[in-house]
């Protein structure tokens, strides 16, 4: 079937080709189709079926054979249960040959995938998650003449090769986009693209460091046509106590104050026993839309996808496309004959839009047999919904749906947050529930949970643009325990992250994961490690709304960010500045305090 329309899963795209390395590991890193995926069932059910058939038949016939010599039957003259068992053994064995152990030469191969981010090393390690860490201790390159010192930028030191190559790509004779695929050096092709842009433009920038960062890492997967990396302070907040485990959750962020709320709500949290969290779903969506002669046809095939005879089928074509992802439903809409069609599926650890996108284009060329006269228009019609706030996210879910609780003492209250129960169950109403139904808020009823979100996928190496769904949050406070205690909640539908794929197997964001203990996958829990990824984000979440609405309710936010939130050349005025009694702050040498 040919699809028509933007992104379509299996549609070969130019920009893609242009990033096939010739090197062995580049080609590697760009496979994206597994021999297994051409079987009917997992490999290492078809193994056992076919090692079975092997044996079985062998048996059979040397039974036969020995029964025939003893009766003195000449071995020739066979009959139709000898001629299934001649080619159940031909078949089993050719088999056997081809294809057994296929399992093991993948756990070696590792692929840009989704998929391939699960398999496991023999240090038990996740092969993808260990892989940053192995390219750190390679030795490094040697760094690129062109950005080597000022007078690089004046062409003195300029090798004359890499001078003509910059010349080309500023002349247009040379696509920026092939210098990886051409120099085979991946720092030494950034450092020409940068160079370029320099001449292009006309403006320095010196200040984006170049030299330090492992471009192989990024190649095909993450950034495309890079010329430097954007530093971002990293800090840790916590601990989290959190379903009986502390975490340190690491947060990267320009904001100041943001850290040290955090970390003052975790205080808060800690001292009243912790908080406990519950996944109500685990579910990533995909919605592609087609279109139909009429919206009667169209509504015949929203039948059919919704008949719960028909979904084993539908599952069965649907999982064919992963070892990990498994279809969980499918809901649809229709707008006059445009059928738009929201499959949900388990991703095991990783955040799966390319998986389910997989799985979602096997389904659709397989009902275009019985459907000849649909028009699949995109893979993604915006009824998934992917990056933008939506409705369906709020009410269905999407990725992971969290809630997370915990009883905030009164004295904590009075002594760490500084205000009293009445008052943030007051706040909380006025603000976060009537103030957001007042300016007509979709999933924003809370007072910044985007804030923690955002810190925590961009340390962890989630997709920074999916904070907008992950964001969705309710925040819910009670006075409990005749009004002395406090219940505080925070309900998160749409949580979209993973320990696999994307951004988490680069060196730094690999590394925040590893604080976590949620790095790479789960081989005995498929699943697990972004599930409490979730649990931390809305832990953490948890935590911000605590200390941000104590701040606002005790009037202290203005004071704190004038405080903490302003830029300071005086470091020794900074490191004289007393502590702040409502949050966290840091003294000089370095530890992390909170009053």
């Amino acid at each position: 079937m040919e699809v028509r329309g933007r992104g379509v899963v299996g549609q070969g795209s130019a920009a893609a080709a242009r990033h096939r390395h010739p090197s062995p590991s580049h080609r590697a890193a760009a496979a994206r189709v597994q021999a297994g995926d051409a079987l009917p069932l997992p490999i290492r059910h078809t193994n056992l079926i076919f090692s079975a058939l092997f044996a079985a038949s062998l048996a059979y016939l040397m039974r036969r054979w020995r029964e025939k010599i003893r009766s003195s039957t000449p071995l020739h003259v066979v009959g139709l249960a000898e001629m299934l068992a001649i080619f159940g053994l031909i078949a089993s064995l050719i088999y056997l040959l081809s294809f057994f152990g296929i399992a093991f030469v993948q756990s070696i191969v590792s692929s840009s995938d989704d998929d391939e981010d699960f398999l496991v090393g023999s240090s038990g390690a996740p092969a993808a998650a260990a892989a940053p860490s192995s390219r750190q201790q390679a030795p490094a390159q040697a760094p690129c003449a062109l950005l080597g010192s000022p007078a690089a930028a004046a062409h003195e030191k300029m090798p004359e090769e890499d001078g003509e190559i910059v010349a080309s790509v500023v002349a247009g004779k040379i696509p920026s986009y092939v210098l990886e695929t051409r120099l085979g050096d991946c720092r030494r092709a950034a450092g020409i693209r940068r160079e370029a842009v320099r001449r292009i433009t006309g403006r320095e920038i010196d200040g984006l460091p170049l030299d330090g960062f492992d471009y192989a890492s990024i190649l095909g997967q993450c950034c495309e046509l890079p010329v430097g990396y954007v530093q971002l302070p990293v800090g840790i907040a916590g601990p989290l106590l959190l379903d009986g485990q502390r975490f340190y959750v690491p947060m990267a962020t320009t904001e100041g104050c943001l850290v040290a709320s955090t970390n003052r709500g975790c205080k808060a949290i800690a001292e009243s026993g912790g908080a406990t969290s519950v996944v109500l779903r685990d579910g990533m969506t995909r919605a592609p839309v087609a279109r139909f002669p009429t919206a009667r046809r169209a509504a015949e095939l929203k039948a059919f996808l919704e008949d719960p005879a028909n979904f084993d089928t539908l599952s069965m074509v649907f999982n064919r496309s992963s070892r990990f992802a498994r279809l969980q439903g499918v809901q649809c809409a229709m707008a006059g004959r445009n059928l738009y069609m929201r499959f949900s599926s388990s991703t095991g650890d990783a955040m799966g839009m390319n998986m389910v996108s997989k799985g979602v284009q096997n389904v659709l060329d397989f009902l275009q047999d019985d459907f000849p006269d649909m028009d699949a228009i995109s893979i993604s019609g915006n009824f998934c919904s992917d990056k933008k706030p939506a409705a369906v996210n709020w009410i269905e879910g999407r990725g992971k749906s969290v809630v997370c609780e915990a009883v905030i003492k009164e004295e904590v209250v009075k002594k760490v947050l500084k205000t009293n129960v009445q008052s943030l169950v007051e706040l909380n109403t006025i603000k976060n529930l009537a103030g957001s139904a007042i300016a007509g808020a979709l999933g924003g009823f809370n007072a910044h949970a985007s804030n923690i979100v955002t810190a925590i996928f961009i340390a962890t190496g989630q997709d920074p643009a999916q904070n907008v769904e992950s964001s969705h949050c309710i925040t819910m406070l009670e006075p409990i325990n005749d009004g002395k205690d406090l219940h505080i909640s925070v309900t998160m539908p749409s949580i979209e992250v993973g320990t696999v794929g994307g951004g988490t197997q680069l060196a730094s964001q690999s590394a925040c994961l590893d604080l976590l203990g949620v790095k790479g996958a789960n081989r005995d829990s498929p699943g697990s490690n972004a599930r409490l990824l979730a649990t931390v984000v809305a832990g953490g979440v948890l935590a911000g709304e605590l200390s941000l609405l104590s701040a606002l309710a005790a009037g202290q936010l203005v004071k704190s960010h004038m405080k903490y939130n302003r830029s300071s050349k005086d470091m020794s005025k900074a490191l004289a500045m007393k502590p702040s009694r409502d949050l966290g702050w840091c003294s000089g040498n370095g530890q992390v305090r909170t009053q």
